[in-house]
């Protein structure tokens, strides 16, 4: 078996665990539901009924990340197969140094961190995506 068949074989099989009923309904609230304004406001949802949801997300994407940072998946052929990440880390980026700090954990969501930075134009690229997360809270607050 080649290294590239095996390396799809993790992403599928990364896609099928997304595909699972409450891991789906998590990422549905973490998209739509879940606009934090600050290190405070992630705290409060983790004393709350979403936290579930939360941690759902952000360790699925910690996982899947810590699979391409240590090797086990080609990150090209990641990151041409994924941008979720992406989102995930441009949404908790701006509170990640408090989030850090508060746990007592400088790696928390280390290598989503190092996944995402490591993209080309990173920086370009989560203020985009941070642009498109803006938009999208100030479109449903509209509603």
């Amino acid at each position: 078996m080649s290294a590239k068949y095996e390396d799809a074989n993790l992403i599928l099989k990364l896609y099928e665990l997304r595909r699972e009923a409450v891991l789906r309904q998590a990422r549905n609230w973490f998209f739509r539901d879940f606009q934090p304004t600050s290190a405070a406001s992630i705290f409060e949802v983790l004393k709350g009924e979403q936290s579930a949801y939360y941690r759902m997300v952000t360790s699925y994407w910690e996982m899947a990340c810590t699979l391409v940072t240590q090797g086990a998946i080609d990150a090209e052929m990641f990151g041409q197969a994924n941008g979720e990440h992406i989102y995930v880390f441009a949404k908790l980026e701006p509170f990640l140094a408090d989030l850090r700090k508060e746990y007592g954990n400088p790696q928390l969501l280390g290598n989503l961190e190092k996944l995402v930075r490591s993209m080309p134009n990173a920086d370009s690229v989560i203020k985009h995506f941070q642009e498109r997360i803006a938009a999208m809270a100030s479109a449903a607050k509209a509603r």
